[in-house]
């Protein structure tokens, strides 16, 4: 089996696995519960002053019968006071000495900082992480991502931390921003151990038709709140990419955002994460889904070979580059496997109507008949000629693998958008003439 332990900045822990700085990580029973089903780590409620909170506070986004495919709250942080969490973070590290328990905080004086830097040590936490992304409510009062949102203040605040710092730190850089790379280098700056992204996104999940007000509703009122689930893994990804690849960067990172799952996990991972935080996945279905994630990538690095996670974070960093670099002589086509297709022809009507009249309907002859598949009717037939690569099919088609997309040899060299307008100047080319 493969080791799954991590070491981020400093603080190490039995798997990359850890619950997020969220309602799930509120208590130390929750820390317990956590612990007991198998987390590597869990980063603490946000403490600061305690605040008082609205009811009610949560919202989703739903797809057909699947629930939460994107999350929306409008809860602030704890609304206990530093105290009692100080005083249940220093009870969960002497009962799990082996696990991350790290302190979130928010305040804002730099003697408050001092102090909560402190309190964080005195108390045993591994590290703390500075929460400069809460897109809601705190951001009026001057924090979260008010914070987030201007560089020169990460890397003010942070050079306040790490005055008093004894432990190391993690700075949580909100997406509410054009680009996360600049607050990231503030952060690195300002002298931060690390940095985990992505906090929650500024969004309103529905409206009501029946109240005409958005979701949640608070005595006929609603705000913008902050966006997570499965729905914002892409962006969090991308973010994540463009911290990971930023030389100016280079500090470890703990990834957030969407993951639901262990390759949901090793995808964040191998875009340049030491290991992940998990929030709206737990709150729907419980901590035991961790059991599925150790079990799930500890089968996948034994098949790839690889013998621990670090021999996976940042493989895939270098693959993605400006669309600039790609080869325009590369193409694919898609293939249907009649063994498997059910006669849907939903690939025909989103190809016809939604992208390139690739794929037409001919009469059955030699090919195999999939199931459900009815004697006589027609059936999709890839037009080549036609097929541009886009996708599409393979990504509308209900069977796994029915569409593939196999690579076709063009006889061209190699050549990107970039080589193009350079032999373009040169006079070594004419210009490719458009599609009629």
């Amino acid at each position: 089996m493969a080791d799954l332990s991590i070491n981020l900045a400093g603080i190490k822990s039995p798997n990359p696995f850890w619950v997020a700085s969220a309602p799930p990580s509120n208590t130390a029973y929750q820390c317990h519960r956590a612990f007991e089903a198998g987390w590597g780590g869990v980063v603490w409620k946000t403490i600061g002053d305690p605040i008082v909170n609205v009811s009610s506070r949560y919202s989703s986004h739903n797809i057909g019968g699947i629930r939460m495919v994107g999350f929306n709250n409008i809860e602030l942080i704890s609304d206990r006071s530093p105290e009692t969490n100080f005083r249940e973070i220093e009870e969960c590290k002497k009962r799990w000495p082996d696990r991350a328990v790290i302190a979130s905080l928010m305040t804002d004086t730099r003697e408050h900082w001092h102090d909560y830097m402190k309190r964080s040590r005195d108390c045993g936490a591994d590290g703390v992480e500075l929460n400069f992304g809460c897109p809601h409510g705190m951001c009026e009062r001057g924090m979260g991502s008010a914070v987030g949102q201007n560089p020169d203040v990460i890397e003010t605040i942070v050079g306040w931390v790490m005055e008093a710092a004894e432990i190391p730190v993690i700075v949580k850089l909100t997406p509410n921003i054009t680009s996360v790379a600049h607050a990231a280098r503030a952060a690195k700056r300002g002298g931060a151990n690390a940095v985990s992204l992505i906090n929650t996104i500024n969004s309103i999940t529905q409206v009501n038709l029946d109240t005409m007000c958005p979701e949640p509703y608070v005595a006929g009122r609603s705000t913008h709140g902050g966006y997570c689930g499965p729905a914002v893994k892409p962006i969090a990804l991308n973010m994540l990419h463009e911290v990971a690849s930023d030389p100016e960067v280079g500090l470890p990172i703990s990834g957030i955002g969407g993951i639901s799952n262990w390759k949901d996990a090793a995808e964040f991972i191998a875009l340049g994460a030491t290991g992940v935080q998990v929030c709206t996945a737990i709150m729907h279905y419980g901590f035991r889904i961790v059991e599925d994630m150790i079990d799930g990538l500890n089968d996948y690095l034994d098949s790839k070979g690889m013998k621990s996670v670090s021999d996976m974070c940042g493989k895939a960093v270098h693959s993605v580059n400006k669309w600039e670099t790609l080869d325009l002589n590369y193409k694919r086509v898609a293939s249907i496997d009649y063994d498997k297709c059910i006669g849907c022809n939903l690939c025909y009507i989103a190809c016809e109507d939604g992208a390139h009249q690739a794929i037409g309907l001919v009469k059955p002859t030699t090919q195999g008949l999939g199931p459900g598949r009815l004697p006589g009717k027609p059936i999709p037939e890839i037009k080549e000629d036609h097929c541009v690569g886009c996708n599409l099919c393979s990504l509308v088609c209900p069977v796994d693998h029915c569409i593939t997309m196999v690579d076709v040899k063009t006889g061209g060299k190699p050549m990107s958008w970039k080589d193009y307008q350079a032999a373009l100047v040169a006079g070594k080319m004419k210009p490719i003439p458009a599609h009629p």
